[in-house]
């Protein structure tokens, strides 16, 4: 599997696997954030199973959260997942379409949701797996958006031609 690799995918490689330790230190352990783990054996542990809930609540009383708060919980849980949707495109052939980059970006959103239930670290918060898969797939049309424009520059390089390579077929002689 890694042989086969190119040396954009391996380089995507790291950058995802620096994005996770990012995304989890910002997660779990940055205490300007309000984290770190529980002194006490009694964490209380919080939750929201109802959809919309938190962002309607953070939309509603945003003059009296603040422009920080609202930013930092709505803006900041699309924001944080947009490099995983825009890196898993290169790394696996399954997030290659919307559907595989949703799916995995919902797995890891759910997976971080319930670090934080489980540890007591945060909450977790169906609306945060909303905004962070939605994050996800920004991500994702925001690499196809690149994508194209490299296409098109390498296009206007070559003088506006497109290069078709031909397969020679050996039976052909």
């Amino acid at each position: 599997m890694i042989r086969n690799t190119t040396k954009l995918q391996k380089g995507c490689w790291i950058l995802f696997i620096i994005y996770i330790i990012g995304l989890s230190y910002f997660t779990f352990f940055a205490e300007a954030l309000g984290r770190g783990i529980p002194e006490t054996d009694s964490a209380v542990r919080n939750f929201n199973l109802i959809p919309f809930t938190e962002i309607r609540r953070f939309w509603v009383y945003r003059k009296e959260l603040g422009l920080g708060a609202f930013l930092l919980n709505i803006v900041g849980n699309v924001v944080a997942f947009m490099p995983c949707g825009f890196l898993l495109p290169a790394i696996s052939r399954r997030c290659r379409r919307p559907q595989g980059t949703l799916i995995v970006g919902l797995l890891i959103s759910f997976i971080i949701e319930c670090t934080q239930l489980a540890f007591a670290v945060g909450s977790f918060d169906v609306d945060d797996m909303l905004l962070n898969t939605l994050g996800a797939v920004a991500g994702f049309y925001l690499n196809r958006f690149v994508h194209r424009v490299r296409v098109k520059r390498k296009m206007a390089k070559r003088g506006g031609r497109s290069v078709v390579v031909r397969q020679i077929d050996p039976e052909d002689g």
